[in-house]
Order: C-alpha cells, then structure tokens, then sequence
C-alpha cells in the first residue's frame, strides 16, 4: 500500500489531530508528507467527513510549534557554534552569515515556510542560532505557515477528486524550487568569489 493510500485511510480517523502531529514532525525536519496530509484533510473537509476550520488550525499550531521548537534549538545552540568557530576564518564566516540572515530575516524565513518548504527547518536552525529576536521570527513563521496551510488545505478542498495526482505534482514542485534556490546560492557564491567580493 502506497504512503498516499495510508494517509488516506488515517486522516479521516484521527483527523485534526494527526495533521497538526505531522506539521509539527515536518517542522522539525523529520521526513513526512505534511503537504499531502493537508491536501488530503481539505479533500475530506470538502465531502464533509472533516471540518475545514478544525484541520487548518491543527495544521497551523502544529507547524508554529515546530518552527518554535528549531528556533529554540538554534538560539540555545549558539554556544557550541560560537565555539566551533574558534579560528577568525571560520568566525568571519559565521558573522558574514549572521549579517545576511539579518538583512534578509523577515522574507527567508517566510518564504522557507511554503514555497520552499524543504529550507523551512534549517531556517528555523539558522535563524535562531544567527540571533534572529523571537518576535519578528514568530511574525514571518505564523505568516508564512498561514500562507501554506491555506494553499493546501485550499487545494486539497478545490481538487478534492484528484488529491493523488495532485500530491505528486505539488511535492515535485516544492523539490525543484528548493532546489532551484540552492543552486542559485551556489552560483551567487561562486560569482562573488570569482570577483573577490565577500
């Protein structure tokens, strides 16, 4: 039986509760379909075996928490990376990290939570350990996990026929634009390095 096929047959008996379970999980960065469990939760808000309201705010607590959790862990690891970048190559490198994360704060960490989600829970790490203060971060995260939640549980209620082919498409998308991003760094470092600019 297929991950899809398993989901399908769990989320119409625990619900709510498992949606925002898996949110949490995939904010954490454990490896877990949350997008298609929020799909396939608006395809049965959508036939009226769930309620919509009751599986987009499990959703959204669950992924708050998660992102939460990362960026705690970041801000309370600090030390030990602080630590590790004992020699002043490695503390400038940690420092010119830290400034971007700063001047780019708010629309990475939003960004990171929908529309390229695969990045969210290493932002989270990052933003924490960088010194990112709670407000602002807690701002973008709910933002930005609002913004997800809506699209799926929206999608998933719109195309509630087609969930499966649906899932498919929607998590190749989300992969190629992480992955888009990352080469897109790469590149961008690889420029800046060619033209002796830190």
């Amino acid at each position: 039986m297929a991950l899809s096929d398993d989901l399908m047959a769990m989320v119409p008996v625990y619900g709510p509760g498992l949606i925002g379970a898996i949110t949490f999980a995939s904010c954490v960065a454990l490896p877990v379909p949350a997008s298609l469990a929020m799909l396939i939760g608006g395809a049965f808000a959508a036939t009226g075996d769930l309620d919509a309201d009751e599986i987009a705010a499990a959703a959204l607590a669950g992924a708050v928490a998660g992102d939460q959790i990362g960026w705690w862990l970041g801000r309370t690891g600090a030390p030990l990376l602080m630590r590790m970048a004992a020699t002043p190559a490695r503390r400038r490198l940690l420092d010119r990290a830290q400034s971007r994360l700063n001047r780019h704060a708010l629309p990475t960490v939003y960004l990171s939570r929908w529309l390229f989600s695969p990045l969210g829970p290493w932002v989270n790490l990052a933003a924490g350990a960088a010194g990112m203060k709670w407000a602002p971060f807690t701002l973008a995260s709910v933002t930005g996990e609002t913004t997800w939640v809506a699209l799926y549980v929206g999608l998933g209620w719109v195309f509630a026929s087609q969930v499966d082919r649906l899932g498919g498409l929607v998590a190749d998308l989300s992969g190629f634009a992480a992955a888009a991003v990352v080469a897109a760094l790469l590149a961008r470092a690889v420029w800046r390095k060619r033209r002796g600019r830190p």
